[in-house]
């Protein structure tokens, strides 16, 4: 029996990606997901600025090993986590929830597959509101690589 679904063609094939460049997010998830090679919180960032962006989710990962752990830090000194927490070496993933700040990200390709990048951080008193039309304002938003 066949069955005809509008939409079916579009539906696969037509994701929305989201552009490389800066964004104004709040975190939304936090979850630390624990592997024997590459521990790594996940997070969920949900776009605020700009407002072509908005509602848009970002899904990334940020790593826990030994080598990655700077990044991390970057992540929660510049998005304001809780400075008890992380003085206590502690990460609590609903203290991460609700947090503000601009991230920079990037689409690698890595053995055929795209992969979504979280390359910066910034204070969300960086944002300049001038450039929050534009995607591309990583450079004005104080990140650096």
């Amino acid at each position: 029996m066949k069955r005809q679904i509008v939409g079916l063609n579009a539906a696969v094939g037509d994701r929305i990606l989201i552009p490389d460049g800066a964004y104004l997010v709040r975190v939304g998830g936090a979850k630390y997901r624990w592997d024997s090679k590459k521990p790594f919180l996940e997070l969920r960032l949900e776009v605020l600025k700009p407002l072509t962006s908005a509602n848009t989710r970002i899904v990334g990962r940020v790593y826990c090993t030994p080598k990655a752990l700077w990044k991390l830090n970057w992540f929660l000194r510049e998005f304001e986590y809780d400075r008890d927490l992380f003085d206590r070496n502690e990460i609590d993933e609903k203290s991460i929830l609700g947090l503000v700040g601009i991230v920079r990200i990037c689409h690698r390709i890595f053995v055929g597959r795209s992969f979504l990048n979280l390359e910066g951080f910034a204070n969300k008193s960086e944002w300049n509101e001038t450039d929050s039309d534009r995607t591309n304002v990583g450079d004005n938003a104080g990140i650096r690589p």
